[in-house]
C-alpha cells in the first residue's frame, strides 16, 4: 500500500464514521463503527470494514450500509479533494469476535490446567 492510499483510506474511514455518527438518522443501523478502510492502489475500490455491535443485526446492518453505499459515495465526494471518490463496499469485521475466541479458549486451557494441578 502507498503512503497515497493509505492517506486516502485513513481519510475516507474519518469522514465516513462522522457520516455515519452525526447524519445517518436510520436507527435500523444501531451502533456502527468504522474500524478499517482498505483501497485499492488505484484508488477505484474501498473496502470499508465496520465493527457492529449487536451481532444478530449484522448482517441486516450489512445490508442496510450496502444498499446505502451511493449515499455515502455521494456524501464523501462532497468532503474530499479527490477526482474520483471510490466506489465502497461494506464488510463486517470479526477481529473483535476472534479475540474474544482466543480469550476464551486461554481461559479454558487455564481451568483445565489448575483443575489438573489441584
Amino acid at each position: 500500500m502507498s503512503i497515497r492510499t493509505e492517506k486516502v483510506a485513513e481519510i475516507i474511514k474519518k469522514e465516513l464514521s462522522l457520516i455515519l455518527l452525526r447524519e445517518t438518522n436510520d436507527p435500523s443501523l444501531g451502533f456502527v463503527t468504522v474500524t478499517t478502510v482498505k483501497v485499492s492502489g488505484d484508488l477505484n475500490k474501498a473496502k470499508v470494514y465496520v465493527s457492529v455491535m449487536d451481532k444478530e443485526r449484522r448482517q441486516v446492518t450489512l445490508e442496510h450500509l450496502n444498499n446505502a453505499k451511493g449515499h455515502f459515495r455521494s456524501k464523501l465526494a462532497g468532503r474530499l479533494k479527490i477526482r474520483r471518490v471510490p466506489e465502497i463496499s461494506f464488510y463486517i469485521d470479526d477481529t473483535l469476535d476472534y479475540v474474544e475466541n482466543i480469550n476464551r479458549l486461554i481461559k479454558k486451557i487455564h481451568e483445565n490446567y489448575n483443575e489438573e494441578n489441584d
